[in-house]
């Protein structure tokens, strides 16, 4: 297994998220979001997996500064990859795989 844990100091998921490995003695990298971003090419391979509803925070504070429910789909997308707060965390990769949020019922099939 190659877990990557992309999140934030600040998220309680993430806390969540990192615990649940640490506890069953899974390595993991852990990826500080908002710092770092995802790479175009990380990001593809999560909307991929998930889609792109489930990457954005909605409820963000950044999501209504930047007008995201206003502006054009490939707006969005070119938005979102500028400004990584917007993501929702912990985005939990083993490579193709991929989750957004905390969901060890999905991670304990991984194994």
């Amino acid at each position: 297994m190659n877990i990557q844990i992309f999140g934030s100091s600040k998220c309680f998921d993430t806390k969540k998220a990192q615990r649940w490995f640490k506890e069953r003695r899974v390595k993991f990298q852990y990826i500080d979001l908002p710092s770092k971003g995802l790479s175009p090419r990380e990001y593809q391979s999560v909307k991929q997996k998930v889609g792109f509803e489930a990457l954005v925070n909605q409820k963000s504070r950044a999501y209504e500064e930047l007008y995201m429910a206003y502006v054009t789909p490939g707006a969005q997308e070119e938005k979102l990859l500028e400004n990584p707060v917007l993501f929702r965390t912990p985005i939990v990769r083993n490579g193709k795989e991929a989750t957004v949020g905390y969901r060890p019922e999905i991670w304990e099939t991984w194994e």
